[in-house]
């Protein structure tokens, strides 16, 4: 749970494979995610940082999908695509 004083109810989310507080929403795949998880309040969520995707809390605070926000690329291919470019 988070301790901030503006929602103390509210948990944030954290994963528990690789420890990120970067969390987004996932598509709803199957039946079961599309209509038995919200009677249970769960959301799929994906991770920002090792694309694990888990069910999570619908309340627990996490950002709009991957694919609605600007890419997120990693250091590593930063450092490929820059080396790639023709500069004069």
């Amino acid at each position: 749970m988070n301790d901030s004083s503006d929602r103390p109810l509210i948990p944030t989310y954290h994963c528990h494979d690789c420890g990120s507080e970067v969390g987004f929403r996932s598509r709803r795949r199957t039946l079961t995610e599309r209509y038995i998880l919200p009677l249970f309040l769960l959301q799929p969520v994906r991770c920002g940082e090792c694309f694990r995707r888990d069910y999570r809390l619908i309340f627990t605070r996490v950002r709009e999908r991957l694919s609605d926000t600007p890419r997120m690329v990693p250091a590593k291919h930063q450092e490929a695509v820059a080396s790639n470019r023709n500069v004069a």
